[in-house]
């Protein structure tokens, strides 16, 4: 199983306020220089160090800076990953109990590895994904019932 981080980033204020500062120029540096494969990043000091990453790790590190910049915890976890039912439980921010049923009616593909259930990072992703459109689904028509009653 991939080992993944024990616990979010939380920003602090000093993380907050850099990540505000820094997400407008990484989205414009983005925006404006839609071509290179690698993007070369330079320190600002005396040594003026480089390192050259993958420009979809900057398009990765532009949505990480905007959610510390809304104070929100990061994590990453590769979307090949495994995951024990506590973690997707916790991803999800449901009871274990609640995952397990999701399991077994067949909305989130697992596997069992002995009497054990892991479920793919990137299983557990599209169901996140299709949950969200269904509750955006239920939200337009509960406006446009709204609407209709006015």
């Amino acid at each position: 199983m991939t080992s993944l981080l024990d616990r979010p980033v939380t920003p602090d204020d000093g993380d907050i306020t850099a990540a505000v500062a820094a997400l407008p120029h990484v989205k414009d540096f983005l925006a404006t220089h839609p071509g290179p494969e690698v993007v070369r990043l330079v320190v600002d000091d005396e040594h003026g160090d480089s390192l050259t990453v993958p420009r979809s790790a900057v398009e990765l590190l532009a949505q990480v800076l905007a959610h510390m910049a809304a104070g929100q915890g990061v994590s990453i976890v590769p979307s090949q990953a495994e995951l024990t039912t506590q973690q997707a439980a916790d991803m999800l921010n449901v009871s274990r109990p609640f995952l397990i049923g999701l399991l077994e009616r067949g909305d989130i593909d697992f596997r069992k590895v002995g009497t054990h259930r892991r479920i793919k990072a990137a299983s557990l992703m599209e169901y996140m994904r299709a949950d969200d459109r269904r509750r955006s689904a239920a939200a337009d028509e509960l406006h446009a019932l709204t609407q209709e009653m006015i």
